[in-house]
Parts: C-alpha cells; sequence; structure tokens
C-alpha cells in the first residue's frame, strides 16, 4: 500500500515536471516555480502523513487483536470458574444429600445401593467432564482455536449446570418419599393407638 502511493506520488511529480518543461505560451499556462514546488512540498507531507496513519492503522489492529485475546482469555476463566464452582456444588449436594437420605429410617434396604448408584453416577460424569476439561485447556494436540475452546467450555458449563439441577430433582423426590412414607407411618401409628 505504500509503495503504491510512493509510485503515485513519483509518477504525479515526473508528470507535472515533464508538462511543466513542455509548457509553451500557447496552449498551457505558465506558472510560477514557486506554486509548483509548494505542490510538492504539500504532496510529499501528504504521502508521509498517509504513511503515518497506515502505521497507526496496523499498530491499532494489532491492539485490537491483543484485547480480543484477553478477552477470550478472561471469557475462558470465567467459565472455569463456574464449572468449578457448579461441581464443588454438586459434591457438596451429593455427599450432605446422599448422607441425609441413607440416614432416614424411611428408605428401606434394599434402596440403599439404586440410590447410591444414581448419585455416584452423577458423580463420575462429572468427574469425566472435568478430566475433559482439562484436556481440552492444556492439550496442544486438539488444536483450537481459543473461539472454538470457549464454545467447548461454555458447553461444559451448561453440562455442568444441568447435573446440579438434577442432582436437586433427584434429592427433591427421595426427599418427597422420605415425606410420603413417615406420613404413612404416622397413619399406622395413629391406627394402632385407637
Amino acid at each position: 500500500m505504500r509503495k503504491k502511493i510512493t509510485k503515485a506520488l513519483i509518477i504525479t511529480l515526473g508528470l507535472a515536471l515533464y508538462l511543466h518543461g513542455r509548457a509553451t505560451a500557447q496552449g498551457m499556462p505558465v506558472y510560477d516555480n514557486t506554486n509548483f514546488i509548494s505542490l510538492g512540498k504539500q504532496l510529499i507531507e501528504s504521502a508521509k502523513q498517509t504513511a503515518e496513519l497506515l502505521k497507526m492503522v496496523d499498530e491499532l489492529n494489532a491492539v485490537r487483536e491483543k484485547i480480543e485475546k484477553v478477552n477470550n482469555a478472561v471469557k475462558q476463566y470465567q467459565a472455569v470458574k463456574d464449572i468449578t464452582r457448579n461441581n464443588e456444588q454438586l459434591f457438596e449436594m451429593v455427599r450432605d444429600g446422599l448422607r441425609e437420605i441413607l440416614n432416614s429410617p424411611y428408605i428401606h434396604g434394599h434402596e440403599v445401593e439404586t440410590i447410591s448408584n444414581t448419585f455416584n453416577g452423577v458423580i463420575e460424569h462429572s468427574l469425566g467432564q472435568l478430566e475433559f476439561m482439562d484436556q481440552v485447556l492444556s492439550s496442544d494436540v486438539l488444536n483450537m482455536t481459543d473461539a472454538e475452546r470457549l464454545e467447548i467450555l461454555k458447553a461444559q458449563r451448561e453440562a455442568s449446570q444441568g447435573m446440579v439441577a438434577d442432582i436437586q430433582l433427584k434429592k427433591r423426590r427421595y426427599d418427597r418419599v422420605i415425606s410420603f412414607r413417615k406420613m404413612q407411618a404416622l397413619i399406622k401409628e395413629r391406627n394402632l393407638n385407637y
């Protein structure tokens, strides 16, 4: 781009000098050399300013690219932070919820294994997703751009939120089963007292 501008200026100056030398009193008006020199200086100054503007555009593009990289890194960090928080919440809910359910006297012995397997399945799935996230972030084998990596992390974040909602739903169901069985026991006990 700079070479094109420089060539255009040289051609313009050459043509102006050529026409200036060929000018005669019959066809072309005669210009004062000081005006011509002033025009040449203005053209050269304009070319310098254009070159500076081109440099500034290049610098602004480089700054924009750096800002995009930082922005993507911040978004990736936020996604990883959200995934980690969701998994911590998931582990706490499973630990506390499973303990509360299994300690209930209204859960039958043959149900313990099924309930444990249900909660453990969610935890194993969560751990698998954490391993996959670690590979996405640390492996250069995948040759991913920041945007592709961010899309995967967003999907992982949504999946971890889904697992938290799933555990909450399962916990609520088991709480309702316990509450129902407790109410049944109270009704039976009341009937026996009469």
